[in-house]
């Protein structure tokens, strides 16, 4: 049996499927943004349990799935 790999960030789903919707970094991927900016990937690994963003599916792209990590607006409502 296969054991499933769980990211702190994205949970599931593979950080390569994953980008960013928002910020310097809008466009890149979750594991791109670990390599190149791991301090940003420490606080959304803080930010996951609180609410402030959420990951929705956007597309197949060449048979992968796509998903977009956003800032959810319901979270910035609160503040």
């Amino acid at each position: 049996m296969d054991h499933l790999i769980l990211s702190p960030v994205t949970g599931i789903l593979n950080e390569e499927n994953v980008v960013l919707d928002y910020g310097e970094h809008e466009g890149k991927t979750v594991k791109e943004i670990q390599e190149i900016d791991p301090d940003f990937y420490e606080s959304l690994i803080e930010q996951k349990g609180v609410g402030v963003y959420a990951i929705k599916r956007e597309a197949y792209i060449d048979g992968n799935k796509t998903f977009r990590l956003y800032l959810n607006p319901l979270a910035q409502m609160d503040q």
